[in-house]
């Protein structure tokens, strides 16, 4: 295995165990204007995605367009969510305290739900000055650019890195730039990620084996 100099991590589903809570918030909000959708659904269809993207599928189920509000009520009700429920992915709080190599967080999020969800779970400390999102290029996964981007920032090249993703669109994103990446299965209720990802685990005690003591 090569020894990577550098671990990229998304944020939602692979350090703050927050997607369950903000798709369900979702969900709820677009079957008040009646998608009729589940959770699932929104696995399948918004995990890992630009919220625009999402929109835009919600705006095709219910055959009209989204209030303009939308977007403004769905962030402040997922934050009081997060507020209330969000915890750190089990075992990585330890993965991360135990890394020898910089690290990084590369998100799909605003900086504020990065910053809100690092910080309610006790994470913050470890990445304050290592935030990188996709809101801050105006680009999105799967393209590469936010992974490109950390890299770069934080002095290596995609080859001495590793990412760490938990949807298919961030793999893809990972691999789009080059970078070897690992897809943590927990919650790949779809099964994509085995067959894309450099490594596949359904645990973060897998990924510390892989990346502190191999």
């Amino acid at each position: 295995m090569p020894k990577y100099k550098c671990v990229i991590f998304d944020c939602d589903g692979v350090l703050v165990d927050s997607e369950p809570i903000g798709n369900q918030v979702l969900v709820d909000m677009a079957n008040e204007l009646g998608a009729n959708i589940n959770l699932e659904y929104a696995y399948k269809h918004f995990k890992g995605g630009k919220m625009e993207s999402c929109l835009d599928k919600i705006a095709t189920l219910i055959n009209q367009p989204i209030p303009e509000d939308f977007s403004d009520r769905y962030r402040q009700k997922s934050f009081e969510a997060f507020k209330a429920n969000i915890k750190p992915v089990e075992g990585v709080t330890d993965l991360v305290k135990n890394l020898k190599v910089p690290y990084c967080v590369a998100s799909s999020g605003p900086e504020n739900k990065i910053r809100l969800n690092l910080e309610l779970t006790g994470l913050l400390p470890y990445f304050e000055n290592n935030i990188f999102s996709c809101y801050t290029i105006q680009k999105w996964k799967p393209s590469p650019a936010v992974f490109v981007w950390a890299a770069e920032s934080l002095g290596f090249k995609p080859e001495d890195c590793i990412v760490i993703e938990d949807s298919l669109t961030g793999v893809r994103a990972a691999k789009n730039g080059s970078f070897d990446v690992i897809g943590y299965t927990a919650h790949d209720y779809n099964n994509e990620l085995k067959s894309e990802a450099t490594f596949a685990f359904n645990n973060m005690e897998a990924i510390r084996n892989l990346l502190i003591d191999s």
